[in-house]
């Protein structure tokens, strides 16, 4: 995948941009990034942010060894997959934007 493909893919399931990232919400309030794709020029890193603010990194692949998912599920090879709950978080945040816009 390259650095566009990743990011539409993020965009089109739930992800929203915060702070120039791609970057999954906080439940309940969803104005907090505590997920998010730090897309590099080669590399992409999957963040999480820690309770102190700060962002710890939990994986990082090259572009080239990142797959897309079957039938447009998450990527293989960036580590989305280590992160238990994050298939809920991605769906809890794809949800609140499309009832978002019944508002």
């Amino acid at each position: 995948m390259t650095k566009d493909e990743l990011s539409a893919w993020a965009l089109a399931h739930g992800w929203q941009v915060a702070g120039g990232y791609p970057s999954l919400m906080k439940p309940r309030t969803f104005d907090t990034a505590i997920v998010r794709l730090d897309l590099k020029t080669t590399v992409a890193n999957l963040e999480i942010k820690k309770p102190n603010g700060k962002w710890e990194k939990v994986a990082s692949a090259a572009y080239s060894k990142i797959t897309p998912g079957e039938d447009g599920g998450a990527p293989s090879g960036i580590g989305l997959d280590t992160i238990h709950g994050l298939s809920l978080l991605m769906e809890q945040n794809k949800d609140h934007l499309v009832f978002a816009k019944f508002k």
